[in-house]
């Protein structure tokens, strides 16, 4: 948090006296405080989610001076109280606050149009999140010069393949009691990429835990369009590393956009090398997920750190992500353990429910929604879609006991939407096996896909403890029969990631640009 300007010419001085503000941060170390802070910063001045990307909450013992969202409201001298919490750590610290005269509509409505950011306005590509809302509780409102472009409430429709770049003009109205401030923003919109076949196949995963670098992001390309022969790329080293959270990432997920040209890999933010405590990893875990995004899978944007679960949350497991085309935005999906409000140490016992939230540039996420909840732990849900169905392929988290014969492997369901929270049953303990069929002895972590060349689905399941992903085949995802594959060659100690059908462009780039 950094000193807030001055309001015409008016002098800020820090004051001592009678008023406490508690900020209780979730997720990172409180930042230290100026002295001639003022408390006439709103919420999203002190530190939050527009600076840890993370949640904070406070408390003032003077609330019609100072609200614990940072709002002043007077000019009474005022000292405050920090509390954040990291991992289960705590610390507490002091530091004056100065309160000075209230900001006025004017100033409210000017501060918060300033704050608007539109990302890659330059080149925008899919739907945008406009908000409605801004900072000191203003209202926005939006206008665009070319609507069937860019609509006012963010809907992007590109021009056809080959077609020029479209110029737009999307107009703010931040609104502050009587006072309105305009904010204009100058948008370019790229025509649609030509379709072409896919002729192979991407794999992002990583290694596990057992290695150093296990837990970052690897990649292998397919040997054309065959599924299950693979090439290491990179040498076997990781092509992407977290520097953020816990600087390790599991679970790499990759997604295409449906208008083609943009690719979202999205993963979790876990290191269990060397530490091995799943426990701790359940009940005070990250709440983020660890993003990047490309338009070529060979330049990556920096990494961004974003939260997704709420504070009940211990963990946030595998994410995932399908496009749903009934609302213009991305479906990301994920595990975690939820806790008791009255409990904010975590210490009860529960289990992993599938969450999910909506987002339109996985920057911006809706609150998070229980979607999967069968009354005892699962994880690792996948989604892919077919005649009109939506397949989702879950890991029963139970342990493989009498009572629980399909603990520790897949259950299949469907369902004609996918944010449902009734899908169909269609079949469990994929991967088990059985004397005509051989098997796994577990599995976690599914990933599923289409053949580009016929009417044949590969499901790659992960035989964790054992000898990571083992692939399995079907011609009919409504029969739920799977068999394992006979022969085939993927690359060393895959653990859960994607597989994504590439075209050939794509594929000879990553083997350019990666090596292997």
């Amino acid at each position: 948090m950094s000193t807030p300007p001055q309001a015409h010419g008016r002098r800020w001085k820090p004051v001592r006296g009678g008023l406490t503000l508690v900020l209780t941060l979730a997720g990172a170390l409180l930042a230290p405080v100026p002295a001639a802070a003022t408390a006439t910063a709103t919420a999203t001045e002190l530190p939050g989610p527009s600076a840890y990307e993370t949640t904070v909450h406070g408390t003032s013992s003077e609330p019609g001076v100072v609200s614990g969202s940072g709002h002043g409201a007077g000019s009474t001298p005022g000292r405050r109280s920090a509390e954040a919490t990291e991992r289960a750590a705590a610390t507490t610290r002091e530091s004056d606050v100065a309160v000075g005269p209230r900001l006025t509509d004017r100033e409210k409505a000017t501060r918060a149009a300033e704050a608007l950011v539109v990302p890659d306005a330059d080149d925008v590509r899919g739907n945008l999140t406009l908000p409605t809302s801004g900072a000191y509780d203003t209202r926005v409102t939006w206008k665009s010069t070319r609507k069937h472009v860019v609509t006012p409430t963010g809907e992007v429709t590109r021009p056809a393949p080959g077609r020029k770049p479209v110029a737009v003009t999307l107009t703010a109205t931040v609104r502050s009691g009587k006072a309105t401030v305009k904010r204009r923003f100058h948008l370019t919109v790229p025509p649609l990429p030509e379709r072409e076949p896919y002729a192979g196949y991407a794999f992002t995963y990583f290694t596990g835990e057992g290695l150093p670098d296990g837990e970052q992001v690897y990649f292998a390309a397919s040997r054309g369009n065959d599924p299950l022969r693979w090439d290491e790329l990179a040498g076997g080293e990781p092509v992407l590393r977290s520097h953020e959270g816990e600087l390790g990432v599991r679970d790499p997920f990759l997604i295409r956009s449906p208008e083609g040209d943009t690719f979202y890999l999205i993963a979790t933010d876990l290191r269990m090398h060397g530490d091995g405590d799943w426990d701790r990893a359940q009940r005070h875990g990250s709440k983020h997920i660890e993003v990047w995004e490309s338009h070529d899978l060979v330049h990556w944007s920096p990494q961004r750190h974003v939260r997704v679960a709420p504070d009940t949350a211990g963990n946030v497991w595998a994410p995932e992500a399908y496009y749903d085309h009934s609302i213009g935005a991305y479906v990301v999906f994920w595990a975690s353990k939820l806790y008791a409000e009255d409990d904010p140490d975590h210490t009860g016992d529960t289990y992993n429910r599938m969450m999910y939230a909506t987002t339109r540039d996985f920057r911006t996420f809706s609150e998070p929604r229980v979607w999967v909840d069968p009354g005892h732990s699962v994880i690792d849900s996948t989604v892919i879609e077919h005649d009109g169905y939506f397949y989702r392929f879950t890991k029963d988290e139970r342990s493989n006991t009498a009572d629980a014969p399909c603990g520790k492997f897949i259950v299949a369901e469907r369902s004609r939407e996918l944010r449902a929270l009734d899908y169909e049953f269609v079949a469990e303990c994929i991967g088990k096996g059985d004397d005509e069929n051989p098997g796994i002895s577990r599995g976690e972590g599914p990933t599923v896909f289409r053949s580009n060349t016929e009417d044949r689905w590969y499901a790659f399941i992960d035989e964790f403890g054992g000898r990571g992903y083992v692939p399995f085949e079907t011609t009919d995802l409504d029969s739920g029969e799977w068999r394992m594959s006979t022969t085939y060659e993927l690359p060393g100690r895959p653990r859960h990631g994607t597989v994504l059908p590439v075209t050939q462009r794509e594929l000879d780039r990553i083997r350019a640009a990666y090596g292997g």
